[in-house]
């Protein structure tokens, strides 16, 4: 006869494991368990049969089939839903972790597994004093790339030991509240001499900050750049497939590193996913703007992003104005920096923040009566067939957000010849300063596709009026707008960084300049030029940036990054609903975009502005997008997980709420609502 007592306990044999360090110390045990018994209450029988004398506050369970932990430990094992073939791993949370930063320095540091990677990037963003870590998330490389570098280059490692920047004994977030790391107006600055940019200061608004001023000196500065040899041997995509490849190993935000198959001592890349840098400020963000600037250059080498052989130069002579300022600087010895500097370099960031559909609005109330209009005689270029282009001067007219044209001054008052509507519109610059030309190419959103309409101006300031109105018109804004005049200055800036030619001034001798022009352009372009040419163009080009300070070159570097065609654009293969073959889908911070995989070319656009709803369907893996005016998109992610699409948006919609006026504390909840989704 069994006893009521027995009878009535339902006891049953858990098999757990801890995961602990000490040799000869027994590892797995069997514990008699019921299911009404609670998950803390398993750890602390648990532990009284290890016998081990620790603190063992940073252990959890992991539960291997389930791949999820068991965090909420007032849970009982029955609503857990854990029973006798479960296999329950106890160990810690915090593990290490090996990231390569944008600048491809590797860090080695302790991250929690089991928090959101949401939560995890906070954390890793507090030790290495980066603000607004919302902006950037964790990245697997993906298999794609990695074959090809073990293809080019069998005998490659990964990086030396001395090459790591070992964090593993700093101050890690422990699971407490944690100090959401804001700076204050009123703190002083302690401006690094170096740099010319105030690296120390970060270490004062992060109470739990991890880096010495050596180390953060190391994160907050650019160091000499990799070998032309070592640039070969990196993964370099060549079309737009490869470029999806880039982009398809972003982790979930909303789980853990353990439940995403991250494993202890594993390499990531930390990267800034989302391209909306809000709120830049040279005095607390000296690692941050060097490391944007770092991902900006590295994209460049690397033709991760297009540009034109001018531009390539520009680039290429801001990275060798920061190298000379950087080598004259710590030739000398400078006690302080000068307050108004940092001043200038805090106006010039007006134009660098970039965010959705505009940011701060002006509180001056416009006189409505008085709307601005631009008036001029352009060059109509219309593409014809057998590659002729038909060219002919109109009177155009530019007033709220479209563009009206005709055939001459006199008829203005007239019907126009054509009217065309440029909100949703794609903006393409087309300009070569050097031979005079001053192009904007339009690609308007017709019920077929897009419109091409080639717009050509006769001088710089005409192209920064024009170019500007154009911009801000795709966004659905007008030159009323108070962001007009800061756009056709930002215009009017990058113009004269590629009017190098103009210069009268006979360029600096090669041999006088310690220079390896190969370490500053993509490989393309080193083989197109010889070494010493390469140098005379760089030197050239370097004429109209030669008196930029180091954070300066750097603030320049990243505005005209931001001035490409495809700036902030990543690419997924997809596949839409109703269509039968594969298209490239480009997500930009403002914007959705076909692109024709086999041409490259945009085939319609579509604006986060006009979005009315989307959802996923999980069991298809399915997208589906809602706009205003009855239209709707469908498709499928090939290249990736559609989860990391939907993430994409919901993720550039909550950074759209982002205010200066508001309390900077982040609202995790929001961003979860918006990016987690319902698998």
């Amino acid at each position: 006869m069994v006893s009521s007592t027995e009878y009535g306990s339902h006891t049953w044999e858990l098999l757990l494991t801890v995961d602990h360090q000490y040799e000869g110390v027994e590892k797995e045990f069997k514990l008699q368990v019921t299911g009404d018994l609670h998950v803390g209450g398993l750890m602390l029988k648990l532990v009284e049969q290890i016998k081990i004398a620790q603190d063992w506050s940073d252990y959890a369970f992991w539960w291997e089939q389930k791949k999820c932990w068991l965090l909420k430990t007032h849970w009982t094992l029955d609503k857990c839903g854990v029973q006798a073939d479960a296999k329950l791993i106890f160990t810690t949370q915090h593990k290490m972790l090996r990231l390569r930063l944008p600048n491809m320095k590797t860090v080695r540091l302790k991250v929690s597994f089991s928090s959101m990677v949401f939560r995890a990037v906070s954390d890793i963003c507090k030790m290495l004093n980066i603000r607004r870590s919302e902006e950037l998330s964790l990245l697997k490389q993906s298999e794609g790339t990695l074959k090809k570098k073990k293809k080019k280059d069998k005998n490659s490692k990964e990086p030396a030991t001395e090459d790591i920047l070992n964090l593993c004994n700093s101050p890690v977030s422990s699971g407490l509240p944690a100090n959401p790391g804001l700076y204050s107006k009123t703190m002083t600055p302690i401006y690094d001499p170096v740099s010319g940019s105030p690296a120390s200061s970060t270490i004062t608004w992060f109470s739990d900050g991890s880096l010495n001023e050596q180390n953060c000196s190391i994160l907050a500065l650019s160091h000499p750049t990799c070998s032309p040899e070592v640039l070969a041997e990196m993964y370099q995509p060549r079309t737009l497939a490869d470029k999806a490849k880039l982009n398809a190993g972003w982790l979930d935000s909303s789980r853990s590193l353990m439940e995403q198959g991250v494993l202890e001592e594993d390499q990531l890349l930390l990267r800034f996913k989302y391209y909306t840098f809000f709120d830049l400020n040279p005095k607390y963000d000296a690692v941050r703007i060097n490391q944007i600037y770092e991902q900006a250059r590295w994209a460049i080498l690397l033709e991760e992003i297009d540009c034109t052989e001018e531009e390539m130069l520009i680039f290429a002579a801001l990275q060798a104005q920061y190298h000379v300022s950087k080598l004259s600087l710590s030739s000398e010895t400078q006690d302080s920096i000068c307050e108004s500097e940092v001043d200038e370099v805090e106006a010039a960031l007006s134009n660098l923040e970039v965010t959705l559909e505009g940011g701060s609005k002006s509180n001056i109330l416009e006189d409505i009566t008085d709307i601005p209009k631009l008036a001029d005689n352009l060059k109509l270029v219309r593409p014809k067939k057998l590659a002729l282009k038909a060219i002919k001067t109109y009177w155009f007219v530019f007033r709220d957000t479209s563009i009206s044209y005709f055939k001459n001054k006199e008829s203005a008052q007239g019907e126009p010849i054509e009217k065309l509507n440029l909100k949703g519109c794609e903006v393409v610059p087309d300009v070569n300063v050097a031979a005079k030309k001053f192009g904007i190419k339009l690609l308007i959103p017709v019920a077929d596709g897009m419109n091409e309409v080639y717009l050509r101006c006769d001088n710089e300031d005409q192209y920064a009026r024009w170019m500007a109105a154009c911009v801000l018109a795709s966004k659905g804004r007008t030159m009323a707008d108070s962001s007009y005049q800061p756009e056709v200055q930002k215009i009017l800036s990058f113009l004269q960084m590629k009017n190098w030619t103009m210069c009268s001034q006979a360029a600096s001798e090669p041999e006088n300049v310690d220079m390896k022009p190969e370490c500053f352009v993509s490989p393309r372009y080193t083989k197109k030029f010889k070494s010493k040419q390469l140098t005379a163009r760089i030197l050239e080009a370097h004429q109209n940036v030669s008196q930029m300070s180091l954070v300066e070159a750097k603030l320049r570097f990243i505005q005209a990054w931001q001035s490409l065609p495809e700036f902030g654009l990543s690419y997924y293969i997809v596949r839409f609903k109703g269509s039968k073959k594969d298209d490239v889908l480009g997500v930009s911070y403002n914007r959705l975009i076909r692109i024709d995989m086999a041409t490259g070319d945009p085939i319609t656009t579509w604006r986060f502005s006009n979005m009315k709803q989307w959802n996923v369907n999980w069991e298809i893996r399915q997208v589906a997008i809602e706009f205003d005016q009855n239209v709707s998109i469908a498709f499928t992610c090939l290249s990736a997980d559609c989860k990391i699409i939907h993430e994409y948006i919901g993720g550039y919609i909550f950074l759209s709420t982002r205010s200066k006026d508001h309390n900077e504390t982040l609202d995790e909840e929001l961003f979860h609502k918006l990016t987690g989704g319902q698998e």
